[in-house]
């Protein structure tokens, strides 16, 4: 009887063996093929900005050119402020044909953030989980959601994108919580077919996890108002992160966009936030 005993507790050990070597064999695979799509997807999108940041090894003056002509007249406005429109070489049909949901580029100087933006149709947390190539997982994508246009005439445009170990997507949006970063003059550019927008930060700070444009009625001015009152009053409160250039007007007249990502040690109920006042407004969309 104790020799049947310990046969079948044997038995039920080697099972048991054997299904947890299968599990660890099925993880190891699905680990393995995650990482492999990861890769895939970040190596398809460095050799997107690749492409795009030629333009200083190629013909910078024939890239600048290009620019100063979208921007016309409001160029002026930039140059009088001394400030220099970064070269970009977008191709924009070759982009439309890798993917048809990028409308915009965006570019953050003392960042890693130099992406392609994305909205898709219909689906306003595809891009959440989705990247470039279709492939499901990170690093996903830098996108905006059907609650702005894609032409940033909205009074505030949310761009949205994880923050990442590997220092990309979002993820470096951090280096603004340093106060002495902050000090100095940042900008914001968002480039597209026709246009290149150019945003000054203002702010950068933790911020509840709300819906910021379902949440906040923006076609009323007054609400506008407040919203950019809390705002430069958040190091008036009790936030983790709170560094707001004071220095810099923003009224309810202006254009604002604002770059959400998660906080550093991921509390689900609050985003760290880096937003700037548009600088050259487009004309016809300088005021409400």
């Amino acid at each position: 009887m104790n020799d049947y005993k310990k046969k079948s507790s044997t038995g039920v050990w080697a099972i048991i063996l054997f299904i947890s070597i299968c599990l660890i064999g099925i993880g190891a695979t699905v680990f393995i093929y995650q990482y492999k799509k990861r890769k895939e997807a970040s190596n398809h999108l460095s050799e997107i900005q690749e492409s795009v940041n030629a333009a200083t090894d190629n013909d910078p003056d024939q890239v600048a050119s290009q620019v100063i002509d979208h921007n016309a007249i409001e160029q002026n406005t930039l140059i009088s402020l001394g400030i220099d429109i970064p070269k970009k070489e977008i191709d924009w049909q070759d982009l439309h044909e890798q993917n048809a949901d990028i409308y915009a580029w965006i570019y953050v100087p003392d960042t890693t953030v130099d992406y392609p933006i994305v909205q898709h149709p219909t689906d306003n947390n595809y891009y959440l989980n989705y990247n470039l190539d279709g492939s499901y997982g990170y690093p996903g994508c830098i996108y905006t959601e059907n609650y702005n246009t894609k032409t940033f005439s909205d009074l505030h445009t949310v761009i949205y994108g994880h923050n990442l170990k590997d220092h990309t997507m979002f993820s470096t949006l951090h280096n603004f919580e340093d106060p002495d970063l902050m000090a100095e003059d940042h900008y914001i550019y968002i480039y597209t077919d026709d246009y290149v927008y150019v945003y000054e930060i203002f702010g950068a700070y933790e911020y509840s996890a709300i819906h910021l444009l379902d949440n906040y009625d923006l076609s009323n001015e007054y609400v506008y108002e407040q919203y950019i009152r809390d705002v430069l009053n958040v190091d008036h409160t009790p936030a983790r992160v709170a560094n707001i250039r004071h220095d810099i007007p923003v009224t309810k007249e202006d254009h604002i966009v604002t770059l959400s990502t998660c906080t550093k040690d991921d509390v689900a109920s609050l985003r760290f936030l880096v937003v700037g006042v548009l600088l050259n407004p487009r004309e016809g969309d300088e005021s409400i």
